[in-house]
């Protein structure tokens, strides 16, 4: 696997992640060598979910308001109903989204997180994965949607569900080390 010690990631969430899909990644990534960053709207701590069930919690290190995309390698975005849903009608957490995007650097996002890629306006032309029910949005923004274990389209990488998250988080580390070795 290559190496993405010193990367730095950036984490989007607030109340309603899907427990696995933030916590997983998280762990594989700070073991990997990242240092991790979680961002939500607030500080207080912010509800898992397993499913429809609340899982654990966990307290974010920063505000959306604190967040300088300039101090980070890439972006992960996990999904949860609510998670995605309330973050899209968050401006900052758009914006966030969007610059990443821009930039070039790798933007993971998973079940569905993609609603933010959406809202952000950077998937029309590309080809992406989901969530079963976010697939007409992605669509309808653009994007060539297809049901896959993970998508790579340029700096995008999109998986579907939970069962993923092994391919998901491989694609996204290889994203990472490309990018650290660029700037080497």
């Amino acid at each position: 696997m290559p190496s993405i010690e010193k990367s730095r990631v950036l984490i989007l969430a607030t109340d309603g992640f899907e427990q696995s899909e933030l916590f997983e990644p998280r762990a594989k990534l700070i073991e990997a060598g990242a240092a991790v960053t979680l961002a939500s709207p607030g500080t207080d701590p912010i509800q898992g979910m397993e499913h429809d069930v609340k899982g654990d919690t966990i307290t974010p290190d920063i505000t959306l308001d604190q967040v300088d995309i300039k101090q980070y390698d890439g972006l992960l975005l996990p999904g949860g109903v609510a998670n995605p849903d309330s973050l899209r009608t968050d401006d900052k957490a758009v914006e966030i989204v969007r610059n990443f995007t821009l930039s070039g650097k790798p933007v993971a996002a998973i079940c569905h997180g993609p609603w933010l890629l959406v809202e952000a306006d950077v998937v029309d032309g590309r080809t992406v994965t989901s969530w079963p029910s976010v697939r007409t949005d992605l669509a309808n923004a653009g994007a060539s949607v297809v049901d896959r274990e993970v998508v790579v389209d340029g700096n995008l990488i999109t998986s579907r569900k939970p069962e993923d998250i092994p391919a998901f988080v491989d694609a996204f580390r290889t994203a990472l080390a490309d990018v650290a070795t660029a700037d080497a």
